[in-house]
């Protein structure tokens, strides 16, 4: 049997590691990447198939304003401090730099949202539009 899936049970294992990268893949998508937890486990990749929001230096930043790729590149390194996943809301990953909010309209998704895997338990996640925490996100 399959578990039902429970919003931020997945993502706030982040909490306590370091966001260490930040790579823009061919203009296309972003990829953040975290350290193991101390236990000594493998990095973690959240892949966002969309342009986060970005929340530093007491302002928010959209991908296209100027200082956008700036601004997401100076959340690291950065330790998570919180997380949220919730329908209306979207994913938030919050740091002790600031924080990234992953929360489209319609119009900015092609397939998939986000996706997060490297977990030593090989846990992973694909969101998508219509679907867990992102029902509101979905094609009329």
């Amino acid at each position: 049997m399959v578990e039902p899936y429970v919003p931020n049970e997945l993502l706030s294992r982040l909490v306590g590691y370091r966001m260490y990268s930040v790579e823009f893949v061919l203009n296309d998508y972003v990829q953040f990447r975290f350290d193991g937890s101390a236990r000594g486990d493998k990095p973690v990749t959240l892949n966002s198939y969309v342009w986060p929001l970005v929340k530093f230096d007491g302002r928010t930043w959209r991908e296209d304003e100027l200082g956008y790729a700036d601004a997401i590149r100076r959340l690291t390194p950065g330790a998570v401090i919180a997380t949220a996943e919730q329908t209306g809301h979207g994913i938030t990953i919050e740091l002790d730099t600031g924080a990234f909010v992953i929360h489209p309209s319609v119009e900015e998704v092609y397939v998939e949202i986000a996706e997060i895997m490297g977990w030593s338990d090989g846990a992973w996640m694909v969101w998508r539009p219509g679907e867990d925490s992102f029902e509101d996100v979905r094609q009329s």
